[in-house]
C-alpha cells in the first residue's frame, strides 16, 4: 500500500491491519507522517518501506493487492510540490500497475473528485467527464489523476487486471494536517488558535464533507466487489463555507473573526457527488455527520496541540 502514512492511507492501514491482513506499507514520507503509523511497528503483520513510488519497485513474495494512494493531496501541497505531483500519479501508477500485473495481483487506484475540475453539473456522477484546466495551477493535480485513472483502465482492458477506483470527495478527521491547506483543517486550526478564520472569495461555494471512517468503510466495502470502473465515494449533503466557519466556531468555542480573500485560480465553487453507484454497489453511504465528525476532528486537534489556546 502507498501512501501508507498519509491521512486517509494510515486510517486504511489501521482497517486492513484490524481486519487481519498483512500489509507492506510504503511512504516516501513528504506529506505524510511517519507517526501516523508508528504504532504498528510492533504489529508482525505490518512492514514499512520508506521508497518513492515513482522509482522503480521490486517487491520479494506475493501480494494479493497493490493499493495506490501516494499523492500530495491539498492545494498547498500539489503547488508547492507541482513535479513530485505529476510523477506519483503518472509513473507511480505505471510502478504500481505493473508490479500488480507481475504479482497477479488486484489494483485499488485513489482517485479524486478533482477529476470533475469545476463542473459545470451537479451531483457529479461518474459518467460526468468534467471541466478542467490543463494547465492552470490545479492542473498538476486534476490532469495527473485524469491519466491515472486512464492508465488503470488500459491496463484492466490491455492486460485483463482486475481494477478498482475511488473517486474521493473532501474527507476529513483525525490525523489531517494543521498546515494541510484544505478547508476543514484550516478553520479548525485557525479557531483554536485565535487567529481569523479564512474564507476564501464570498463563501458561498459550498463543499461535501464525509468523514474517514465512512471512506474507509466504503473502500473495503468495494474491494471484493468486481467492479472495474470509478465509484465516487462522498457525502452529497452540502454546507458553504460561511456555514462551516459558524460551525466550527460553535464547537471550538472560538471568537475568531471571519476574513475574507479573493478566491484561488480554479477554485471549484460547488462540489457535490452523486453516490447512486456507490449505494446500489455496496450498500454504502456516509453515516457520520458533520457535527459528529467536527466533534472528534477538533478533539484529536486539541490533543495534539500542546497548548492550545482554547479550553
Amino acid at each position: 500500500m502507498t501512501g501508507a502514512a498519509g491521512f486517509i492511507g494510515s486510517h486504511l492501514t489501521e482497517r486492513l491491519l484490524s481486519d487481519g491482513h498483512y500489509v507492506l506499507g510504503m511512504d516516501n514520507l513528504i506529506t505524510g507522517k511517519y507517526e501516523n503509523i508508528a504504532h504498528h511497528s510492533g504489529n508482525p503483520k505490518f512492514e514499512f518501506i520508506h521508497h518513492n513510488v515513482s522509482n522503480h519497485l521490486h517487491i520479494i513474495g506475493d501480494l494479493d493487492w497493490v493499493i495506490h494512494f501516494a499523492s500530495p493531496a491539498s492545494p498547498i501541497d500539489y503547488l508547492h510540490l507541482p513535479i513530485e505531483t505529476l510523477k506519483v500519479n503518472s509513473l507511480g501508477t505505471h510502478n504500481t500497475l505493473g508490479l500488480a500485473r507481475s504479482k497477479n495481483a488486484k489494483y485499488f487506484l485513489a482517485s479524486t473528485s478533482e477529476v470533475y475540475g469545476d463542473p459545470l453539473v451537479h451531483p457529479q456522477p461518474e459518467t460526468y467527464w468534467g471541466n478542467v484546466n490543463p494547465i492552470g495551477p490545479r492542473g498538476v493535480y486534476d490532469e495527473s489523476k485524469r491519466f491515472a485513472e486512464a492508465i488503470t483502465m488500459a491496463y484492466h482492458h490491455k492486460h485483463k487486471l482486475d481494477t478498482r477506483i475511488i473517486r474521493i470527495f473532501n474527507c476529513y478527521g483525525p490525523r489531517l494536517r494543521f498546515n494541510d491547506g484544505r478547508v476543514v483543517s484550516n478553520f479548525i486550526h485557525q479557531a483554536l488558535t485565535g487567529k481569523p478564520i479564512t474564507i476564501y472569495g464570498e463563501g458561498s461555494q459550498t463543499r461535501s464533507f464525509q468523514y474517514v471512517s465512512d471512506l474507509v468503510d466504503g473502500i473495503v466495502a468495494l474491494m471484493p466487489v468486481k467492479h472495474n470502473e470509478p465509484v465516487n465515494l462522498g457525502n452529497p449533503k452540502e454546507f458553504t463555507m460561511i456555514e462551516l466557519a459558524e460551525l466550527v466556531k460553535e464547537l471550538t468555542g472560538s471568537q475568531s473573526k471571519v476574513v475574507y480573500e479573493p478566491l484561488p485560480v480554479d477554485d471549484p465553487k460547488r462540489r457535490l457527488p452523486d453516490i447512486s453507484k456507490a449505494k446500489a454497489l455496496l450498500n454504502w453511504s456516509p453515516k457520520v455527520d458533520l457535527r459528529a465528525g467536527l466533534e472528534k476532528t477538533i478533539a484529536w486537534y486539541r490533543q495534539e496541540m500542546s497548548e492550545p489556546v482554547l479550553k
